[in-house]
């Protein structure tokens, strides 16, 4: 099992996402459950067709942190 970060930014009138560690593995939605759903359906297919083209599948190397600005 893999698991990969998704980053899920606000843009005009929709979300979009992206996975810092599968490059061109993207997606959007009106809102934010639709985006993450289609965002686990992305890296779902993305992992599969790298499976299916005997391509590398990557580790998870991203990782996320909130900093606070005074």
């Amino acid at each position: 099992m893999h698991r990969y970060l998704v980053v899920i930014e606000k843009a005009d009138g929709n979300y979009s996402a992206y996975s810092p560690d599968l490059p061109g593995c993207v997606a959007t939605g009106a809102t934010m459950d639709e985006v993450e759903k289609s965002m686990t359906e992305a890296v779902n297919l993305h992992v599969k067709g790298l499976i299916e083209d005997g391509l590398p599948v990557p580790e998870s190397e991203s990782l996320a942190r909130y900093v606070a600005v005074e």
